[in-house]
């Protein structure tokens, strides 16, 4: 394997293969630097360790380094409080990888002027839209910030590396090429089967990459050189630009406390002959490779002075991305979308899973809601961040055993996008229709406050793949073959501390295809009703809310409501009300939560489209009362009701 003289375009035009390097943060650990330390930092903390790392992966064979930067971008940088330093770091990361090309030991012949850097960038860390809360303009500045300090420090061109979203490399690739003309290649990190975690299959990656502008596409972590074969031969049957591959040295491993990665450099030398044989011709390591991996993998790609030609696939391959289709009516897919549909006001009680395993008393209350002519039954998940049972299999149940239409709450806490979209597949085969899409209660809200929270995607990124479900394709554009058919639902927060931001990402909730809304408890309905003037233009409310009511039975009660259950804001007046009726008995005060639950209720009837009853304590026959009394309001004519 010869390596052409020259710069980065034209060694990706010289139909030769190239050595790249391997894992610089696994090197790094091994030579006993903490996981909790920034490694991009140490560019400029410990110079030395960074630049040998560099110098030994160019004499193992590498003549293309990566610079010392996946996670030397601004969001990630944060977490360190070094986001102001994201210039400073890159520069210096790129003085790292020069200075050990020049330290390192050639053969005779090589000049280290030979050896190429390329800025390594990596994603964000966040989720970025329609999965997230950033905008592709901000996700673009952030990698523009990164880019900027790379350039400053004089790379040879760009890898834009270990991407899930194709369209959050999407962003990073423009940045590049906003700021300048230089080469760059692009790699999407995949599961098994030759799918991104967003469901993104590899063909439909290269499409998109080359029709964005990438000079190279490629695959790399996550999975080992088995996965990566598979997807290389893939891609080569789109591809017409040069393929990358970089695989992990398989696997990691629990071994004691640390992940071990157990494939040798014998094992990578024989797949990167195999990765070279079906055409990929920049080739390397990540995770888990080591110089010593680069090394074999140089000796088993000796004698490959041009590239073969790309083989045949055995059959035609068709880029599967999937064509979005018109969703089945809302008011086919359940009664209550029907009821939504129609504009017919919907009745709803909330009944809490319970804390163990027996559905009995769950279902009994869902029969006696169905007696008195509730429409839907709501079933939150895991409410206060306690385990309970699971919203989803507690859905099936009742409406299995009961008839009765269902709202199923479905919180992103504890969840990643993968395990969502599975989830939510399995609910739609069971019959589950109607979903509350929410972000869920973080800890230490809970009882398990010694725990991190997961949280992979918010309620906003739910809502847009649930749009998508029901258009038939996945969030990675590929087919599911039969749309979903659910009634999405959001949570509307009217007392949040931050209503300009409560204001936001309620339209953006309706913009990524929310249906109808629930509410808080409502204890003001003023404040509800200014929400609402101000989300939507005046005559132009189009999406159903239901006004959440909860029946108070004592001053304790709207006390912690008010002080430590964030969003909900019990007004003075109401506090009155119950201290007044609890002198008068625990009756009494129970009489009067039910009243006021029913008069903000009857205050908002013309601007709600239906009312979603709490039922607090489990007390289930309170709820019952609570809309039993205001579908009798309803009925009553103006100047009757007493």
């Amino acid at each position: 394997m010869d390596e052409g003289p020259g710069d980065f375009r034209a060694r990706l035009a010289d139909g030769r293969i190239h050595l790249l390097d391997g894992a610089m943060g696994t090197v790094l650990y091994e030579r006993g630097v903490f996981v909790n330390v920034c490694y991009d930092e140490l560019n400029v903390s410990r110079p030395e360790l960074v630049e040998g790392i560099h110098r030994e992966y160019v004499e193992a064979g590498a003549r293309i380094l990566e610079t010392n930067t996946f996670g030397a971008n601004p969001v990630k940088l944060s977490s360190f409080g070094l986001e102001a330093r994201t210039a400073e770091i890159n520069r210096a990361a790129v003085d790292r990888a020069r200075a050990g090309a020049t330290a390192a030991r050639l053969p005779a012949g090589e000049r280290c002027d030979d050896v190429l850097v390329l800025g390594a960038v990596g994603p964000l860390g966040i989720r970025i839209e329609p999965w997230g809360p950033t905008a592709e303009e901000e996700a673009r500045g952030y990698f523009a910030r990164q880019v900027e300090g790379l350039l400053e420090g004089g790379v040879d061109g760009f890898v834009l590396e270990t991407f899930q979203d194709v369209r959050e490399l999407g962003q990073a690739l423009r940045a590049v090429k906003e700021a300048c003309d230089l080469p760059v290649m692009t790699q999407v990190t995949i599961e098994g089967g030759g799918r991104t975690s967003y469901g993104t299959d590899v063909e439909e990656a290269v499409r998109l990459l080359e029709e964005w502008g990438a000079d190279a596409v490629g695959v790399n972590c996550s999975v080992g050189p088995a996965e990566i074969l598979d997807a290389l031969e893939r891609m080569t049957a789109v591809s017409s630009v040069p393929l990358s591959a970089q695989p992990n040295a398989g696997l990691p491993r629990t071994v004691g406390d640390r992940k071990i990665y157990m494939a040798s450099p014998e094992y990578m030398a024989r797949y990167a002959r195999r990765m070279a044989e079906v055409g990929a011709r920049f080739i390397g390591g990540c995770c888990g490779t080591t110089p010593d991996h680069i090394r074999a993998m140089g000796e088993a790609l000796e004698g490959l002075e041009q590239a073969p030609e790309r083989r045949a696939p055995p059959s035609p391959v068709r880029v599967r991305g999937g064509t979005p289709r018109p969703p089945e009516p809302l008011s086919e897919r359940s009664p209550l979308g029907r009821r939504l549909a129609e504009g017919q006001f919907v009745t709803s009680v909330e009944l809490v899973p319970p804390l163990g395993w027996d559905p009995d008393a769950l279902l009994g209350e869902a029969r006696r809601a169905r007696l008195a002519g509730v429409d839907v039954v709501s079933i939150p998940d895991a409410p206060r961040a306690r385990a309970r049972m699971a919203a989803l299999p507690a859905a099936i149940l009742v409406q299995r055993e009961t008839g009765l239409d269902v709202l199923a709450h479905y919180a992103c806490r504890d969840r990643n996008m993968l395990g969502m979209i599975s989830d939510l597949l399995g609910a739609a085969a069971a019959g589950v229709r109607n979903l509350l899409a929410v972000t869920g209660d973080l800890p230490p809200t809970g009882p398990y406050g010694d725990r991190a929270s997961t949280l992979d995607i918010d309620s906003i990124g739910l809502t847009n793949v649930l749009h998508h479900l029901n258009r038939g394709v996945d969030p990675g554009g590929s087919p599911i073959h039969v749309p979903t058919p659910f009634v999405i639902g959001v949570a509307l927060n009217q007392g949040a501390t931050d209503l300009e931001r409560e204001h936001r990402r309620f339209r953006w909730k309706v913009d990524a295809g929310a249906e109808f809304a629930v509410t808080q408890p409502v204890f003001d309905p003023v404040a509800l009703l200014r929400f609402l003037d101000r989300t939507f233009d005046p005559g132009g409310q189009s999406l159903p809310v239901l006004a959440g009511v909860w029946p108070l039975d004592s001053v304790r009660t709207a006390e912690f409501l008010h002080h430590e259950v964030p969003g909900i804001e019990v007004p003075g007046e109401v506090m009155d009300r119950m201290r007044e009726a609890e002198a008068q008995g625990p009756e009494a005060a129970r009489e009067v939560g039910v009243e006021l639950a029913v008069e903000a209720a009857v205050a908002l009837l013309p601007r709600i489209g239906g009312i979603h009853v709490t039922a607090p304590r489990g007390e289930v026959e309170r709820a019952l009362e609570v809309a039993r009394r205001i579908r009798l309001r309803m009925a009553t004519p103006v100047g009757l009701s007493q």
